[in-house]
């Protein structure tokens, strides 16, 4: 079982404490009391965008998330009015690199959700973005500092190949399926719908 401890804060997305030589980590809600779980060193950093989830499916977004992270999650529910009566949810974490692939595939398959999960690039490892829609299934990609998505010179080359090698086959389609344009046109119109929407902090144990 875990102990929950009182922390004190270390800036404006987190809070821990030392105590028996070790280093505690917690998780920061807006106007709520905190709750806080050990944990070891966090090195890696992202987000989870719950871009449109049914009302029924929000406790358990959070319990697949809390399974992967080790610490209980609650999330802050809001509106998405890009689809009426479906909420959306942000969640800024912190822990082991891979986090990001092992949150996307908790809740992969999920039909009516809709999500986007984050991770910023650490040494050895590259930044990651998985977004999902129920009607195109999940795309991953590598991200640059900025955010952008990066193409690997190997696939370019076979996209390029492709498209010369086969007719029917368009460069410019081809180009947008590495992109992963098409789940950027379906979910756009959720993203800015979640503007100004609340956002919490979690720090998963481990």
């Amino acid at each position: 079982m875990v102990d929950l401890v009182p922390m004190v804060p270390m800036g404006h997305n987190g809070l821990r404490k030392i105590q028996d030589g070790q280093l505690l980590f917690g998780y920061e809600g807006v106007g709520e009391a905190h709750s806080f779980v050990s944990g070891g060193s966090v090195s890696a950093r992202g987000v989870l965008y719950v871009h449109s989830a049914p009302a029924a499916l929000c406790p358990h977004v959070e319990w697949a998330v809390a399974g992967v992270v080790g610490v209980p999650v609650k999330l802050d529910w809001s509106a998405q009015p890009a689809a009426p009566g479906a909420h959306r949810a942000e969640l800024n974490w912190q822990g082991t690199p891979g986090t990001s692939g092992a949150i996307a595939s908790a809740l992969n398959g999920w039909q009516k959700l809709r999500y986007e999960v984050t991770e910023e690039a650490t040494p050895g490892c590259d930044g990651v973005r998985y977004s999902y829609t129920p009607a195109l299934g999940i795309f991953t990609a590598v991200t640059s500092a900025a955010g952008e998505v990066m193409v690997s010179e190997s696939r370019l080359r076979n996209a390029v190949e492709r498209a010369q090698a086969q007719e029917g086959i368009d460069l410019t389609n081809e180009l947008d399926r590495l992109t992963g344009r098409v789940w950027d046109e379906e979910l756009e119109p959720f993203r800015y719908a979640g503007d100004g929407a609340p956002v919490r902090w979690l720090h998963a144990a481990g």
